[in-house]
């Protein structure tokens, strides 16, 4: 929300400085994000009156003109191609310092002499534009200082406010709430009834009243569109970020920054037959103000006449049914209230955003709609003419917000912000706030909200407005009172903040994404689910709740890799959704993606890229943390998502708890990704429990080892020999480890070599060469019987 500094102390004037405003305002709720200056800082420009032009004697694009600025007459070399006979603009006198610290110096151009310049707008810093001389209103007084004349002796101010603070979004409900900041009466708009001249109407139907249960609608005949815009309302427009476009236009725009409520005008001879306010039917179609067509969705609403629809209700107007400078004569201007919900999104679903959506989709007080018909009436009276018809007011009570008093007491403020306040102070506070209270009893209120303050609706809101007017910053500061012990932990448990400083030391980075992603990577994730979807998403690309952390990790890994960033190593931890709401299922999730070099670019290292392995080694020390490692195991699978043949389901005592593996190429190709990206994801839920360690007498006695080689079917997983090994190996065995896998020359086609370490020790003994022996011909009988494997020669 921007407004001018000027026109909001129009209404209501506190004794505070503009730093003091602005600190009040945001320490209020109302945080505002810049202040800006409507001009840029200059002196010694005036009003000047341009009195002949003519051209320079040796330049095509020159003209010499003659200047008064009320005290004398000058010449000026000027090269804007407005610079006329007659008209009046901004003259910076010789002496005069421009934005910049520009300073005007008498010069010769072309060898004619020129006594100062003539300024564009944008040499003021008062706007962009460049394309000329700023011309000056006609009545504007020559030799006046520029900055009186367009009273640029002000400064916009940009205010962003909750989406619950809708009242503000209007210099009425911003002059409202200064008011009560600072307890000084608000000149609010006087609206006077403009009475009818005529008895034409627009008949109205509200065939989707729950959505728009209060419609007002005026017919306006005889209106000329030829008429300009008053310069006041262009300059308030322009420093509330809404530029000129016709008088209608402009009328209703004023209205909405003025009072909060949208309006829309609508060309009379376009309404066929009468309006009907109902929902859109699927598919239909409708060309809006700025030139889209769109296909309308059957949730919307619209406002049409008989044949067809003429605006998204609450969104903008249809280009058909618009007004139009030298055609419409007679309009028909409408001001509804509809319900947020039904508005809700819809703008965005379209790719839109307005001034009105933003307005209605956070509430407009339902009473408005007449006094903005009114206001607008008023004002398009002015400066079009015209004859107004009656007011007609459509509306369905039974679909129109109800309000219920609010009970208050005195002990709850204490109770809430430690602070004693006299029943006198709690009046002094609410009631500038429109708020009518009935005592009740002693430090008991019953409390009337006016229907502006849509957001106040139980009595917690009620202390959360005497916090914000008695100023955050004055309340007392409490320490909190309770003991608070440290909280036990499990050591048999691998606690988050242990896995990310794990895992950061293995050169991953902490990533954040949203809870909601693509509805087309939901589906190439998870083709056998069904994605839960927003009501109100905040765009159409971010529209289902994610059932995996990896599609949003990709879509961080795909932005880093488009900017250069060839090494990527990505981790998240956080919640799944998987199922709908009534059966919603939330995990707790940790993921991970990988790609690009094993290690970072060095003199000293390779550019060998990164493999399975090697994300299989980082979620193996994740795995480690809790002390049971030995609990998981990997077997080789098929996943969504992930290649064929390079994935495996991670399981601990049977029950799948993660996948690791590498992304399918199909997917890679969509997401433009072209190298190798490897990834997991598991459950921390289910990885998190892990077991205490126990204390094991270290062994005096020597280690006795024995290597083996063995061949055996390719197909074979190197895990299942090693099972096999360590359950014949016998109680002594310490330890087992696969150092070498072969494949080639002296090997069978078809066939593998692995070269296996076996390591055993007794703890009171030394053991003998024949229990060894024993042991090493167990295992091989064993790997021969069950897999056909026989000693490498």
């Amino acid at each position: 929300m921007n407004f001018s500094e000027q026109w909001l102390r129009s209404l209501v004037n506190p004794a505070a400085t503009r730093d003091e405003l602005v600190a009040r305002l945001s320490m209020a709720g109302l945080e505002v994000d810049a202040v800006t200056p409507v001009a840029g800082e200059f002196s010694g420009v005036v009003v000047g009156e341009i009195l002949s032009a003519e051209q320079h004697p040796d330049a095509d694009k020159l003209r010499v003109c003659q200047v008064s600025d009320g005290e004398q007459t000058v010449q000026i070399v000027c090269g804007a191609p407005n610079a006329r006979m007659g008209i009046k603009i901004p003259f910076a006198r010789v002496g005069a310092v421009l934005p910049g610290d520009f300073k005007i110096k008498k010069a010769k151009l072309r060898g004619v002499e020129s006594f100062g310049m003539l300024c564009s707008a944008s040499e003021l810093q008062i706007s962009e534009e460049n394309d000329g001389l700023l011309e000056l209103p006609a009545d504007a007084v020559v030799g006046q200082c520029v900055r009186e004349a367009l009273n640029l002796n002000d400064v916009c101010i940009e205010v962003d406010l909750t989406p619950n603070r809708g009242d503000c979004l209007s210099l009425q409900g911003l002059a409202r709430e200064v008011g009560a900041l600072y307890n000084v009466p608000a000149q609010l708009p006087v609206i006077t009834a403009v009475p009818a001249s005529h008895e034409q109407t627009v008949t109205v139907e509200l065939a989707a009243a729950q959505a728009c249960p209060r419609y007002a609608g005026r017919v306006i005949t005889g209106v000329d569109l030829s008429q300009a815009t008053p310069a006041w309302m262009v300059e308030r427009l322009q420093r509330s970020d809404i530029r000129s476009i016709d008088p209608v236009v402009d009328v209703t725009n004023y209205v909405m920054i003025e009072l909060g409520q949208p309006l829309h005008a609508f060309d009379l001879a376009q309404i066929k037959g009468g309006i009907c306010v109902r929902m859109a039917q699927d598919n239909e179609q409708i060309t809006l103000l700025d030139g889209q067509e769109i296909k309308l969705k059957a949730n919307t609403l619209v406002i049409a006449d008989q044949e067809r629809a003429l605006a998204i209700a609450g969104v903008m107007g249809g280009e058909d049914s618009g007004v139009t400078v030298g055609q419409t004569t007679d309009i028909f201007l409408e001001s509804a209230f509809f319900e947020p919900v039904a508005i809700a999104g819809k703008a965005r679903s379209y790719g839109l955003h307005t001034d009105a959506s933003h307005r209605f989709e956070r509430g407009v007080d339902w009473q408005l709609p007449a006094q903005a018909i009114e206001r607008a009436t008023e004002l398009l009276l002015s400066i079009v003419g015209g004859s107004a018809g009656p007011v007609v007011v459509t509306e369905d009570a039974q679909h129109l917000p109800k309000t219920a008093p609010i009970t208050l007491r005195a002990e709850r403020v204490k109770q809430m912000f430690g602070l004693s306040l006299s029943d006198a102070e709690i009046e002094s506070l609410l009631t500038p706030l429109g708020l009518q209270l009935t005592a009740q009893g002693a430090g008991v209120w019953s409390v009337v909200v006016p229907t502006h303050r849509f957001d106040i609706t139980i009595e917690v809101d009620l202390l959360e407005e005497i916090g914000r007017l008695y100023g955050y910053d004055q309340l007392p500061v409490r320490y909190p009172a309770a003991r608070l012990a440290p909280q036990a932990q499990s050591e048999a448990q691998a606690q988050l903040p242990v896995l990310r400083r794990l895992l950061v030391a293995r050169g991953y980075q902490e990533a954040i994404t949203y809870s909601f992603i693509e509805p087309e990577l939901f589906t190439a994730f998870h083709p056998e689910l069904k994605a839960l979807t927003l009501a109100n998403p905040i765009s159409a690309e971010l529209s289902v709740m994610r059932a995996s952390l990896l599609p949003g990790l990709l879509k961080a890994l795909q932005h880093n890799l488009n900017r250069q960033q060839e090494r990527v190593r990505l981790f998240e931890s956080g919640l799944s959704f998987v199922g709908q709401l009534d059966d919603l299922k939330q995990d707790r999730m940790l993921a991970g993606v990988i790609t690009g070099s094993r290690l970072p670019e060095l003199w000293t290292h390779g550019k060998e890229t990164v493999d399975f392995y090697d994300i299989k080694a980082d979620i193996e020390a994740v795995l480690g943390v809790g002390g049971d490692s030995a609990s998981f195991t990997f077997v080789p699978c098929q996943q969504h998502a992930f290649h064929p043949g390079q994935c495996a389901r991670i399981e601990r005592h049977g029950q799948a708890v993660g996948f690791v593996g590498t992304l399918h190429p199909q997917l890679a190709t969509e997401l433009d990704i072209d190298q190798q990206v490897l990834m997991f994801e598991v459950k921390l839920d289910a990885i998190s429990e892990g077991r205490l360690p126990e204390f094991s007498e270290l062994s005096r006695f020597p280690e006795v080892r024995r290597d083996l080689a063995l061949v055996v079917n390719a197909d074979i997983p190197a895990e299942q020999l090693m099972d096999a090994m360590r359950s014949a190996a016998g109680e002594f065995l310490t330890q087992i480890r696969l150092f070498d896998v072969y494949q080639g020359k002296g090997v069978e086609e078809g066939c593998k070599s692995l070269a296996v370490g076996l390591t055993w020790q007794h703890p009171s003994r030394t053991l003998t060469d024949e229990e060894v022996s024993a042991a090493t011909q167990a295992i091989l009988t064993l790997l021969s019987d069950k897999f056909g494997a026989i000693l490498r020669k």
